[in-house]
């Protein structure tokens, strides 16, 4: 038997398995396309972006190192979001009179870019999650239209009282590919997931040493 015969023989709950791994699949693809597109142009921009913004640094050009940090080809950027909220309001507290002390100072400067890490990391997770939930309970999918499919199958044979190998190897093997097509959804999205992550640590990694660098560039120029 062919695919698409077991495809017409199969039960309305083997069907519904069936499209429910289906539509796991396509989140699971739609998921990771973007994210890569996300992460390549993330990636493509900072590269971009961090020799531009460390020259107005040098320069001591904080204004137009907000503007460039604000310019749409660099929307992706995670270092700009990050290095962005700290000029701002580096920015934001010199012009409010030097009411602050230099730590004070210092503090707020840290603190708003802590929560611009945690903004842009969370951005960058969006979605990801949902491919580890993929990969985790496909195959339990799968297996739950197999078991259902074998239990269907022996019902036959109790009804019409053949037992032989005959009569139980097309009831299995239909029920085996709802196995099978859990696993095809599973591995790939594990494997999305996997790499994902260890892209978006990476990203985690250059926005810590940017703000490290961003907070001792603005405790030297308040020295």
């Amino acid at each position: 038997m062919n695919l698409i015969e077991m495809w017409n023989q199969m039960g309305f709950f083997a069907k519904a398995i069936a499209y429910i791994l289906f539509i796991m699949s396509m989140i699971s693809f739609g998921v990771a396309v973007e994210r890569f597109y996300t992460f390549l142009q993330a990636r493509k921009q900072s590269k971009l972006y961090a020799p531009q913004v460390a020259k107005f640094l040098k320069d001591g050009r904080l204004k137009e190192a907000v503007a460039l940090s604000q310019k749409k080809e660099f929307r992706y950027s995670h270092l700009a979001k990050v290095v962005l909220a700290g000029l701002n309001e580096y920015q934001y507290t010199a012009d409010a009179g030097g009411n602050l002390s230099r730590e004070d100072m210092m503090d707020t400067v840290r603190r708003s870019i802590q929560r611009a890490s945690a903004l842009t990391a969370s951005d960058l997770k969006r979605g990801v999650a949902s491919l580890a939930t993929i990969g985790a309970t496909a195959p339990f999918v799968g297996l739950l239209g197999t078991v259902v499919g074998i239990i269907t199958a022996f019902q036959g044979i109790a009804a019409t009282g053949s037992g032989g190998l005959g009569s139980v190897s097309a009831g299995i093997s239909e029920a085996l590919v709802e196995t099978a097509l859990g696993l095809v959804v599973a591995i790939p999205a594990v494997w999305f997931y996997n790499y994902l992550t260890g892209r978006i640590e990476y990203f985690n990694v250059e926005m810590d040493n940017s703000s490290s660098e961003l907070v001792d560039y603005f405790i030297k120029k308040t020295a």
